[in-house]
């Protein structure tokens, strides 16, 4: 006689053939998520997961709250100072340095079209305030590894800032994207016209050395993550996107070196088509791992709900692969007359091709951009309500940097198709980005002041 099905694991295990974890099931202690059922599971009963005690997990999953507090044992330090502050940095401090980066680049974005000084003259200080603001994290960042023993190999195991780390090869290599990718843009936008070839020929190198260290970095980050980190699907947002990001800004990067010599020189780069090329092939490569990811992160909606409220703004980063795409596919597009031979591929129509078929993929991908945009913010709703606020966390910049990608996204089709109403349109959405880029910088200074930031946990009641 069969055993009557009296739990939802049963249930669900009997109907679909597997089971999804729930939240609860992890916060009951269940070590390992079940991921199938056969017959013969159903006629053995099962004994319930046992939890974990901290003191008997690995070694390496001891929390930085530990072992800053252990570092600060072994100073026999009991006031918390400047020094204590310091070692409570993390990698998520260079999504500050992404947005900053990013919102540089939508101004010079903006300005193209209109020649307006004033904002070129905005856009440079953001430039130079994001370097500054980076050379910091570098070196705050440094420091806490040396005061703190064992953090930065903690770093790349733990589950949450490990994923971080990628944004700091995001914004050195390009300053766009993350901490390196929105560099390296912001001085093809603002330096090659103020210098001239010199430094359109140390971009071009500095780009084939972007594109080795950002496929060697992602490949890199998620074979470390897969190899030492279990992630349940309840815990699954966007974040997991990070170490692709790099990847993403491969076509952006290129455009705007194409775009920046011709019009220094109006010479393009000697190697224009294998740089266009090559960052189409990595720029898709990030693109559909990002893709696949963000369909993990559907599954994981329609599971578990939206994610809490201290992981909600991380939403805003699937906003960013899709945006990204579109303005480095759109720009390449517009600059096939500037790359691409007579007579490529044997026909005379090449380059009309290319900018047409590169325009329907942009407005293809951009409907998706769109899409999660549109969900990301619906996601804050409920935060309308007085009684419902979001506690501040670093993570508040993933309302800034991925919108980055979805406004120049939006001003590249603009002038692919020659929309005013677009151009209007990314025009707006670039001042809501800064009014937001100036609410998040200020919420963060204010919370450090308050030692919401930046502040040492206290262990001693555990």
């Amino acid at each position: 006689m069969s055993r009557v099905l009296n739990t939802q694991v049963d249930v669900e295990g009997a109907f679909n053939g597997y089971v999804t974890p729930n939240e609860d099931y992890f916060d009951r202690g269940g070590s390992q998520p079940v991921t199938s059922l056969s017959n013969r599971d159903h006629r053995e009963k099962r004994s319930p997961p046992i939890p974990l005690h901290p003191r008997h997990l690995p070694p390496n999953v001891d929390s930085l709250d530990r072992m800053i507090s252990n570092a600060r044992k072994s100073r026999g330090s009991k006031k918390v100072g400047i020094r204590d502050r310091i070692c409570c940095y993390q990698w998520t401090w260079f999504t500050m340095t992404m947005a900053t980066g990013g919102v540089s680049n939508v101004l010079y974005s903006i300005w193209t079209p209109y020649r307006a000084d004033w904002l070129w003259y905005i856009g440079l200080v953001f430039f130079f305030f994001n370097i500054c603001l980076f050379i910091m994290n570098c070196v705050l960042i440094t420091m806490r590894f040396v005061m703190v023993p064992g953090s930065f190999l903690h770093s790349f195991l733990d589950q949450t800032e490990s994923l971080f780390i990628p944004a700091v090869f995001f914004h050195v290599l390009t300053d766009h994207g993350g901490s390196t990718a929105t560099i390296l843009i912001n001085i093809c936008e603002y330096g090659i016209p103020m210098t001239g070839p010199w430094l359109q020929r140390v971009m071009e190198w500095l780009f084939w050395i972007y594109i080795i260290f950002s496929v060697v970095a992602s490949t890199g980050m998620y074979l470390v993550l897969w190899s030492t980190q279990a992630f349940p699907i309840h815990t699954m947002t966007p974040v997991w996107v990070f170490p692709g990001y790099p990847l993403l800004l491969s076509a952006p990067f290129a455009s705007m070196l194409i775009a920046a010599s011709t019009a220094v020189s109006d010479i393009p780069p000697a190697d224009g088509l294998a740089i266009a090329m090559c960052a189409i092939a990595v720029q898709g490569t990030g693109f559909l791992i990002s893709f696949m990811i963000c369909a993990a992160f559907l599954y994981r909606l329609m599971t578990q709900k939206l994610p809490g409220d201290t992981q909600r703004p991380s939403v805003f980063i699937s906003i960013g692969p899709s945006g990204f795409t579109v303005a480095g596919l759109v720009s390449l597009g517009q600059q096939a007359q500037i790359v691409i031979p007579d007579n490529f591929q044997g026909s005379t129509h090449s380059v009309v091709i290319l900018r047409l078929l590169s325009t329907i993929i942009g407005l293809w991908i951009w409907g998706l951009s769109i899409w999660f945009f549109l969900v990301s913010v619906g996601s804050l709703t409920k935060y309308v309500r007085p009684d419902r606020k979001m506690p501040f966390q670093m993570t508040w910049w993933s309302f800034v940097f991925p919108n980055t990608a979805l406004v120049t996204a939006t001003l590249a089709l603009a002038t692919a198709l020659g929309s005013p109403g677009l151009r209007i349109a990314g025009c707006v959405m670039a001042a809501v980005l800064i009014v937001v880029w100036i609410l998040v910088f200020t919420t963060m200074i204010r919370c450090l002041w308050n030692r919401k930031l930046l502040w040492p946990k206290d262990l001693e009641s555990e």
